[in-house]
């Protein structure tokens, strides 16, 4: 099973619908009203935090890739 998709099924019907609005935030660029930081130390990767919940993902000018979706832990940032 993909990644993404083992972390989406582990998570609650609340933090999926969650999920499921930050992710069309980041398909259309409305990004302005989103907890979203620049990892430190990388060139374009970028995280969604939406309380325990962190999303990780490459934004380049021609398209995003997303890394992860997972719970906030000790390892989260490890990539």
């Amino acid at each position: 099973m993909d990644k993404i998709l083992k972390a989406l099924s582990k998570l609650t019907p609340d933090e999926r619908k969650k999920i499921k609005i930050l992710l069309q935030k980041i398909k259309t660029n409305n990004l302005a009203d989103c907890d979203i930081v620049k990892l430190k130390g990388e060139n374009s990767i970028y995280r969604i935090r939406s309380g325990k919940i962190r999303i990780i993902f490459i934004k380049d000018k021609t398209s995003i890739r997303l890394l992860t979706i997972e719970r906030r832990s000790d390892t989260t940032y490890n990539l």
